[in-house]
C-alpha cells in the first residue's frame, strides 16, 4: 500500500468518502505519455477563419447569467475585433462536445473570456502560436481540450458543493478510459495543467503505473505457458489491481495541508523494454489538500466475462 504521511499531524483525524468511480469516458487521439506534440488527427468539423491577434488579447466583458448570442463588444471595439471574436464564437459552437457538456450558444457567449483564456494557456503549454493556429490545432483546443476541461471543472465544483464548510473534502477521481495509443495521457496532461493554472491542486495516475513488477510478470508468463496475451505487460491480467485501489484510496485521504504520499511510476525502458516498476526512491510526492485525481488507462471499468461465455 502506498504510504501516507502527515507532517505535522492534522488537528483532527483525516477522513474521506470512498474514491468516486471514473467520471468521464473519453476517446482522444494518440500521443506518448507526457508528450507535448503540436498536432494530431481531429474530429471532422467545419471551421471558421482563424481569429486575429486581437481576438486572443481582448474579449467582451459580460456579467454572469446574461444570455448573449453571439458575444457583443463595446462600441469602441474595431470591426476586425468584432469579426474575429464572432468567428471564434461560431467555431466553438460548431464543436461536437458543446451540447454534450451542457453549453448552449448563450452560455458559450457568456463564458467567451474563459474559452479565450484556456485557449491561450493551452497554446503556451504546447508551444503553439496562438495567433496562427492551424485548423487541426483549433479543433484540438476549442473542440476537445477546453470542452472536456470545462466539464471536468463543473464536476469538481458540484462534488465540493456537497460538503459543508470545514469538512474534509476528498478529491474527485475522474477516470479517462480509451484504447492504448489513443492520446488519453496527453489529454490528462493538459487537464492537469489547466486545473493547476486555475488554482486547483491535482495529480495524475495511469493504469500503466500499476503493471506487475518484472519478476511478477515473468511468474505470470511461466504459469500460463503458450498464452501470448500474458507473456508481456499490457493486457488484462498484467496489472496489480489491489495496489491501484490502495493507492487511489490513500490519495483520497490527502485532504489537509502537510499531508503527502508517494505515487508509483513504471519504467518501460527497464530490461530492454520489457519494463519494471520504478524504484520507490524516484516516485514523485503528492501533497495535500488534493482536489482532483485524474486516472487514465484503457479498460477502466471493464468487467471480466465468465469462462463459459468466452468459450461459447
Amino acid at each position: 500500500m502506498a504510504p501516507l504521511h502527515a507532517a505535522p499531524p492534522p488537528p483532527s483525524a483525516c477522513s474521506s468518502s470512498p474514491a468516486a468511480g471514473p467520471a468521464f469516458l473519453a476517446r482522444p487521439h494518440h500521443h506518448h505519455r507526457r508528450a507535448v506534440a503540436a498536432s494530431c488527427c481531429s474530429p471532422a468539423v467545419t471551421a471558421a477563419a482563424a481569429p486575429s491577434r486581437k481576438a486572443f488579447l481582448s474579449c467582451p466583458d459580460h456579467s454572469p447569467g446574461r444570455a448573449l448570442a453571439p458575444p457583443r463588444v463595446t462600441p469602441s471595439s474595431s470591426p476586425a475585433l468584432v469579426a474575429s471574436v464572432k468567428d471564434l464564437y461560431d467555431f466553438i459552437c460548431s464543436g461536437p462536445l458543446v451540447d454534450r457538456i451542457g453549453y448552449t450558444k448563450e452560455k458559450v457567449a457568456e463564458s467567451i473570456d474563459r474559452w479565450l483564456r484556456c485557449g491561450s494557456q493551452i497554446a503556451r503549454l504546447f508551444r503553439l502560436n496562438e495567433l496562427q493556429l492551424s485548423e487541426a490545432e483549433k479543433v484540438r483546443i476549442y473542440h476537445f481540450y477546453i470542452p472536456v476541461f470545462l466539464w471536468c471543472e463543473d464536476q469538481v465544483t458540484e462534488h465540493r458543493a456537497k460538503y459543508k464548510e470545514g469538512d474534509d473534502i476528498p478529491p474527485l477521481v475522474i477516470g479517462v478510459s480509451a484504447p492504448q495509443g489513443s492520446g488519453k495521457t496527453t489529454l490528462v496532461f493538459t487537464l492537469d495543467y489547466l486545473f493547476r493554472v486555475a488554482g486547483r491542486n491535482s495529480t495524475t495516475l495511469s493504469i500503466d503505473d500499476f503493471y506487475l513488477t518484472a519478476k511478477e510478470q515473468n511468474e505470470l508468463r511461466d504459469r500460463n505457458p503458450g498464452n501470448a496475451l500474458l507473456e508481456l505487460r499490457g493486457n488484462a491480467g498484467s496489472h496489480d489491481l489491489q495496489f491501484s485501489v490502495e493507492t487511489l484510496e490513500s490519495l483520497t485521504k490527502l485532504t489537509k495541508e502537510g499531508m503527502k504520499m508517494k505515487v508509483p511510476r513504471y519504467d518501460k525502458s527497464a530490461f530492454g523494454g520489457r519494463g519494471d516498476r520504478a524504484d520507490p526512491s524516484v516516485w514523485p510526492d503528492v501533497e495535500g489538500p488534493l482536489e482532483v485525481i485524474l486516472f487514465e488507462g484503457w479498460m477502466l471499468g471493464f468487467k471480466p466475462l465468465p469462462n463459459e461465455v468466452v468459450n461459447s
